[in-house]
């Protein structure tokens, strides 16, 4: 459903950020 999608969009979002956080401490 939407719902789902929409989770999983902003998991992976989530998971993004985390990655460049921790690739790129500089930029925050």
């Amino acid at each position: 459903m939407v719902f789902e999608i929409v989770g999983a969009v902003l998991g992976i979002a989530v998971l993004v950020m985390l990655v460049v956080a921790l690739v790129k401490p500089e930029r925050f």
